[in-house]
């Protein structure tokens, strides 16, 4: 790494360089490896919240080590596969078995999709399959494994050592009727093998057991805090974690900053300083709600990548983390044409403008930038026009319009014409209706027609635009959008699109005005 860069990255605004110089300011204080963590609930299935964070983390690491490339570091991708299950999801199958096995760890219910030895099992493969996809490099790591080791004992013996200064930053939190029966420690019933919320009679610091009640047989129970014969409430367990795994940083939902905090004191408590990260929005459904595995709302993370590329979900995590975003089909074929517009960007950037490009961060430093002469907002608008049905057909449009190009611009643009395929036929397709045309607009479209027919086959967009401006201006549009929308609406059945004038040099003149004539005979449909 060159020292012009280092010193250009010292002073980025981006914010994952941002969050990589606290580190800095941290290992200040502490010359380590530096551990960064992400947390995930097996519970249901993972969903591109989970993404996400594994996404963003990455990001601030490559930038720690774009900073100071002698820092050595890891993410360890965390699943709380030991947590009792609470209430069945809504998205799975076979939910008999999971009732049956309510409060029980993950990782001791059969798996419902009865592929794995257990849920947990079956879910932490998705995970692992899902973060090999993208290629991110992370250690993975099992609650239960953990535990269950002995990895955890020394730092469970410390929050039983400091067992009442843990509870009296907790007891305040809650409400008067769980303060009563509150415990930092959750034994795992030896009878019914489930995890339970029990009231602890007495700790034994010297022996590392308590005595609590067990409300299923109604008999006091001594058991040991260690190699997982219980577990800890999960705000005491994030702070154990973090002492035992050695954190450094993780990030967070806005929804978990009081978490964050409470964490953060019992962290204290046990000696050691909480990691650094910070909070992030979380992402919302078409109707405006939180997205959760449980409900199984949002969108898959398959699904995205059935209709677009990974680097523009990528993308779509890279922009504005703070700041909560809908997380619908319709946000696809933006992300798409954004991440284009970076990629192209970024060969004709300075070094300081580069690291502030979203693909520096999504490639490691190392984007591969080309000229990409069509939009996806194109392409979807040349299928939706041609209804055609296959990339040969399509094709022929395109290299009508861009020439020669690229290898490698050839490959991603087939890559486009396959999502946007995807695209038009679960989403355009179904929804399209075409508006038919005033009077008015009749006039304004055979206008359109005479002077495209003038037109040299080979005309450019721009050309082309500018007659589509001045047939709408003729037309006393008061507000050009209206004319354009209505465009949109007539010709294509859907409100809105690219550059009228681009769509038109790709689709071809002669094409574009035997559309316009089928909509003023009315024989669109």
């Amino acid at each position: 790494m060159n020292k012009s860069l280092i010193a250009e990255a010292e002073e980025s605004k981006s914010w994952p360089f941002e969050e990589a110089r606290k580190i800095l300011k941290r290992l200040e204080k502490n010359n380590k490896d530096v551990v960064f963590e992400t947390g995930y609930g097996p519970s249901g299935l993972p969903h591109i919240g989970t993404f996400g964070e594994v996404a963003r983390t990455s990001m601030v690491r490559f930038a720690l080590k774009t900073l100071d490339p002698s820092i050595k570091s890891k993410i360890i991708c965390f699943s709380d596969d030991m947590d009792g299950l609470r209430k069945v999801p809504d998205n799975i199958p076979n939910q008999k078995t999971l009732e049956e096995n309510l409060e029980k760890p993950l990782s001791s219910i059969p798996d419902p999709y009865e592929k794995f030895d257990s849920y947990a099992e079956h879910n932490n493969s998705l995970l692992r399959d899902f973060l090999n996809q993208f290629d991110f490099e992370y250690e993975f790591m099992s609650a239960t494994e953990q535990y269950v080791s002995g990895h955890f004992d020394n730092t469970l013996k410390d929050v039983l050592q400091n067992y009442d200064e843990i509870l009296n930053i907790i007891l305040p939190t809650l409400g008067e009727a769980r303060r009563e029966t509150y415990s930092p420690f959750l034994p795992i019933c030896e009878e019914t093998g489930k995890v339970m919320m029990a009231k602890v009679m007495e700790i034994d610091k010297e022996r590392n057991t308590i005595l609590y009640h067990n409300y299923l047989t109604n008999k006091e129970v001594e058991t040991s805090i260690l190699s997982g014969k219980c577990k800890l409430q999960w705000k005491v367990d994030w702070a154990m974690r973090w002492v035992a795994l050695g954190v450094d940083y993780e990030m967070a939902g806005k929804d978990l900053i009081e978490s964050v905090n409470l964490s953060g004191k019992i962290c204290r408590a046990l000696g050691k300083n909480p990691p650094e990260g910070f909070n992030y929005e979380l992402f919302l459904d078409e109707n405006g709600e939180k997205i959760s595995k449980s409900k199984g709302n949002g969108i898959t993370i398959n699904e995205w990548l059935k209709y677009a590329n990974p680097e523009s979900l990528s993308l779509y995590m890279y922009q504005k983390p703070r700041r909560a975003k809908k997380l619908s089909f319709d946000v696809i074929p933006k992300a798409v044409d954004e991440y284009q517009t970076f990629l192209e960007k970024y060969s004709s950037q300075t070094a300081s403008e580069q690291l502030n490009n979203p693909v520096f961060h999504i490639h490691n430093g190392k984007p591969n930038s080309y000229k990409i002469p069509v939009t996806f907002a194109l392409i979807l608008n040349l299928v939706n026009a041609s209804q055609a049905d296959n990339k040969d057909v399509l094709w022929g449009f395109i290299r009508g319009y861009i020439g020669e190009t690229s290898d490698d611009a050839e490959i991603y643009i087939g890559q486009l014409l396959d999502y946007a395929l995807s695209y038009f036929n679960d989403f355009i397709l179904p929804t399209k209706v075409y508006r038919e045309a005033s009077d008015d607009e009749i006039k304004s479209l055979k206008e359109l027609v005479l002077r495209f027919s003038q037109l040299d086959k080979g005309s450019e967009a721009e050309t082309i635009q500018t007659i589509v401006y001045d047939v709408g201006k003729e037309a006393e549009y008061e507000n050009l959008r209206d004319w354009f929308m209505a465009l949109y609406q007539i010709l294509l059945g859907q409100e809105q699109g690219p550059r009228f004038g681009s769509f038109v040099a790709l689709y071809g003149i002669d094409k574009t005005c035997e559309l316009i004539n089928k909509a003023i005979n009315k024989e669109l449909s």
